[in-house]
């Protein structure tokens, strides 16, 4: 039986404190799949966990979606977890397991070359731009692209391996053929940021800071508009328990072939995005592989800033915990120690 959580639902921009007295969640306890040790330490979360985590949640300023899962194990448990947020660059994880089932099927190879030119560059964080621009075209590996997509948010490099997968709707295929659940894929990186800015895209704005120029000129309000749309109804957003479930299908590899699964999880332990997030807070000793995002800033409100991940304790037990913040004013510094928190609480009432 699924499991929600009650609470109240600001409006996408200002800050919310949610009152005291907010109904506990309420568990969702599901029929287990066999787990990896012969013994499940729990059937349903420590309450000092999930009161910890309801502290947490209830006093960050904005809209904030919070999920953790036992992989393995029989709860979950969260916070706004059905609702949709912004995923941002945590969609990347989607278009590498779409191409990786391409390359399962035996139509696609991590050794396929592609050719990159000027044409194909996006925008925001892309490293290759330089090399592109300094060369006008590289020609990359499936798997060096597929390293910098997700160990350093590469857009570009993402955006040439969505059209290797076959583009967008081939992403939102895998998705519904796994029944991932709530997780939508959206246009691409390059019409997805432009939109959100109330701007059409031009291939020009792709070339060094263009984007970020032209965006400047657009009226304040016009952008304010856009922003709030796409909050509203995310045309890439995804709910905090449905990537917490595809979390936990990948960790049991129910995804991917055995060799792509070990693959992935390889690659995302490696992530450089984001080491002051929910990986701050693992605890030593712990594994931990995770994919970060980051949206658009209007203002003093920021959105989109996420991470998602997987930790494994030393006894081998795993938990997939997401964090998504739709729009928040907080700091940076304190959007860290929000995500650091979380992940702290879970190791700290891991019963190992």
């Amino acid at each position: 039986m699924a499991m929600t959580v009650t609470a109240c639902v600001a409006a996408p921009n200002p800050p919310v404190s949610q009152p005291a007295g907010v109904p506990p969640p309420i568990y969702r306890n599901q029929a287990p799949s066999p787990p990896p040790r012969a013994n499940i330490a729990r059937e349903q979360p420590n309450p000092a966990l999930v009161r910890e985590i309801a502290d947490l949640w209830r006093s960050f300023p904005g809209k904030t979606g919070i999920a953790i899962k036992r992989i393995d194990g029989e709860w979950e448990f969260g916070h706004r977890e059905d609702e949709y947020f912004p995923q941002q660059s945590v969609s990347k994880l989607w278009v590498a397991m779409a191409l990786l089932d391409k390359i399962d099927q035996g139509r696609a190879s991590l050794s396929d070359p592609i050719r990159i030119t000027r044409d194909d560059l996006t925008l925001f964080h892309q490293p290759m731009a330089v090399e592109v621009e300094r060369n006008g075209a590289v020609v990359k590996t499936v798997y060096t692209l597929l390293e910098n997509a997700l160990t350093s948010s590469d857009n570009t490099a993402n955006d040439v391996l969505l059209n290797h997968a076959g583009g967008p709707e081939a992403v939102r295929q895998f998705i519904a053929k796994n029944s991932l659940g709530k997780i939508r894929f959206g246009p691409g990186e390059r019409l997805l940021q432009s939109g959100i800015a109330g701007m059409e895209w031009r291939q020009n704005l792709s070339y060094q800071r263009s984007f970020y120029t032209a965006r400047a000129q657009i009226p304040v309000e016009q952008r304010r508009q856009s922003l709030n749309a796409y909050l509203a109804d995310p045309v890439d957003g995804a709910s905090p328990m449905a990537i917490a479930h595809a979390l936990d299908k990948l960790a049991r590899g129910e995804l991917l072939s055995d060799n792509s699964t070990k693959l992935l999880q390889s690659v995302l332990t490696r992530t450089r995005s984001g080491p002051n997030r929910l990986k701050a807070g693992v605890p030593p000793g712990w594994q931990f592989l995770h994919k970060t995002g980051t949206g658009q800033v209007l203002g003093a409100v920021a959105t989109g800033y996420n991470d998602i991940g997987i930790m494994t304790a030393p006894d081998g037990t795993r938990y997939a915990v997401v964090v998504m913040l739709g729009d928040t004013t907080a700091s940076v510094p304190e959007r860290m120690r929000l995500m650091q928190a979380v992940t702290r609480a879970v190791g700290r009432y891991h019963p190992g």
